[in-house]
């Protein structure tokens, strides 16, 4: 345009604005444009530098929105709304505060400044008190918009009591302001509160695909498959039954452990939807069924589409279940070649412990010192494999680097270093983490952290420490920590301990039959045979099963699975040779 000699008028720079939004390094680009303006004439003129204004605050220069803002001779609404868009956008909360201000003393707020508002008050309640009490003097709260902003506002801010008093008030409620207050109580995961939601909304047909589909995700989490089904026939009976709100379904009833309801909502959905197909992946990895999510990744290939990240994250965690590390390794490659530039974070986890799970422990550690950038996930996974495989050491190194690195370790982490030292016995480390939690980082040790100790100490004989740690810290102690505990009373052979924990063990799992089996062996370690026939009397008038061990291996591309007494395999003569051939070369070698 330059080039052809084409005069610029007051509304070119603003269109070149819009695009400038668009481009890789918008930031130095827009500065180039507002160069090139000023020297053209357009400096001062009002709606060329609100469009600069927005390009300076989307770019996260608040500093440059500033001095321009501060530089204007003439300021609109719209100059003040989106120089307090900036602000809301950096969380200033007294910077919003203080244009609002200014703003109310040369001109009237409209609605969008309104909303803009509220959203920094989510950060300041007191404050969004105060600007609802402004909105309702002046009237404003009429505007539907203005009256969801502040809805979202006490939501967000955790206000229960304020969110429901405004929502009963409302005369007016639309779609928005229902999903908001099923985000809330979502949130909240008030099971009854939806439950109302759903009915009252079905009277009132103001339902959405957006309403339904909340809805679903919010029983989905609790596993309340009877208000679910009640989504799903409303969402039938009011005509909203697109492909979303199936996927959302199908998910749900994985989730709620019902396949056959997943896989007949699958059929219903044309296969050409990835996401649906990522969804069906899920379904059956989360429900164990790792063959079937393998074949539908094949299926999907055969089709000729390109899998995206989320589709090998779930193939390869197919395969880690499986603990197949030559498919896993052959994934790995294709992701190598095809997504080098695009692998989530979520897919090179994914990665990692596939190679952890498959036992390659050494592989694992070279993908996460490859990670471009490795999230509170990745290092937790990192200490995990280390600590699952024995290397409590290597899992404490990774844990000082991340503390080095500035990642702030969640319970999770903890958790997995805790695990780490307990299996490889390191009391006095495992010790100083645990009481580093709260110390330190602040962090309330739970349960699992509590079993972790308990398991530690019992390792090393101090069952005395383990059960005051139970009885003293422990409100409510599962199965968990006392069978930590009656665990370690076997391999230390402490009768009275292992019969306290057993007791307590049969008080919260009284059909396990593994616990009884364990009681048994203590006493059989300590020749109390009468004991033992006791126990296993009861165990067998009881009808007690326990749950046989199982275990797979990868020979030849195939994977084969192997049952405790299990004889059904075609080669189970040579399994069984090899197997007494490889035991008794490893009892000439003790």
């Amino acid at each position: 345009m330059r080039e052809l000699g084409v005069l610029h008028d007051s509304f070119t720079f603003p269109i070149v604005n819009q695009a400038v939004l668009l481009h890789q390094d918008r930031f130095s680009c827009g500065k180039t444009i507002h160069c090139l303006a000023i020297r053209m004439g357009f400096g001062l003129d009002v709606y060329f530098c609100n469009t600069m204004l927005d390009v300076y605050v989307k770019c996260g220069e608040i500093g440059f929105g500033a001095q321009l803002f501060d530089q204007m001779c003439v300021r609109d609404l719209v100059s003040w709304t989106t120089m307090i868009s900036g602000f809301v956008r950096e969380g200033n909360v007294c910077g919003a505060f203080g244009l609002f201000n200014g703003l109310r003393m040369e001109f009237e707020p409209n609605y969008v400044c309104l909303m803009v508002m509220f959203q920094v008050c989510c950060r300041c309640v007191n404050g969004g008190r105060q600007l609802h009490g402004y909105v309702v003097k002046c009237g404003l709260l009429m505007s539907q918009s203005v009256l969801n902003s502040v809805l979202k506002m006490y939501s967000d801010s955790g206000c229960i009591d304020d969110a429901e008093v405004l929502f009963g008030e409302c005369e007016r409620r639309d779609v928005v302001s229902w999903n908001i207050m099923i985000s809330f109580y979502s949130l909240r995961q008030d099971v009854m509160k939806l439950a109302d939601c759903v009915r009252v909304m079905q009277g009132k047909a103001v339902l959405s695909i957006e309403s339904l589909t909340l809805l679903v995700s919010s029983f989905s989490d609790g596993g309340n498959i009877f208000h679910g089904k009640q989504v799903h026939c409303l969402g039938i009976k009011s005509g909203q039954y697109d492909s979303i709100l199936k996927t959302s379904l199908l998910d749900f009833y994985a989730k709620c452990e019902d396949l056959d309801s997943s896989e007949k909502l699958f059929s219903e959905i044309p296969f050409t939807n990835l996401v649906t197909l990522n969804a069906m992946m899920s379904a059956f990895i989360r429900n164990g069924y790792f063959r079937e999510a393998i074949e539908l990744f094949q299926k999907m290939l055969s089709f000729g589409w390109k899998p995206a990240a989320e589709s090998l994250t779930n193939v390869i965690l197919a395969y880690s279940h499986m603990g197949s590390l030559r498919l896993g390794k052959s994934v790995h490659a294709y992701c190598f070649k095809n997504f080098l530039e695009d692998k989530t974070a979520r897919l090179e986890t994914s990665i990692m412990n596939m190679y952890i799970r498959c036992g390659s422990i050494f592989s694992a550690r070279i993908c996460f010192d490859r990670m471009p950038s490795r999230d509170l996930v990745a290092w937790t996974s990192m200490i995990e494999g280390f600590g699952t495989h024995g290397m409590g050491y290597a899992a404490i190194q990774i844990f000082h680097s991340l503390i080095k690195e500035g990642v702030e370790p969640n319970s999770v982490t903890f958790l997995a270093i805790l695990s780490a030292c307990s299996h490889s016995g390191l009391l006095r480390d495992g010790c100083k983490v645990f009481y580093s939690m709260k110390s330190k980082f602040g962090i309330e040790p739970n349960l699992s952290h509590y079993t972790c100790i308990v398991d530690l100490l019992g390792r090393f004989g101090m069952l005395k420490e383990a059960l005051a740690i139970i009885l003293k810290f422990v409100d409510f102690a599962d199965s968990r920590i006392w069978g930590a505990l009656l665990s370690a009373s076997r391999i230390h052979e402490n009768q009275l301990h292992a019969e306290f924990a057993a007791g307590m063990l049969f008080k919260l799992e009284p059909e396990n039959a593994g616990y009884h089996t364990l009681l048994s062996n203590v006493q059989a370690s300590l020749e109390g045979w009468s004991e033992v026939e006791e126990i296993r009397d009861y165990v067998q008038d009881s009808n007690l099963v326990k749950q046989p061990g199982w275990s797979c291996i990868e020979a030849k591309g195939l994977i084969n699975g192997f049952v405790s007494g299990d004889r059904s395999h075609p080669q189970v003569a040579e399994i069984y040779e090899t197997l007494c051939s490889l035991s008794r070369k490893l009892q000439d070698l003790i």
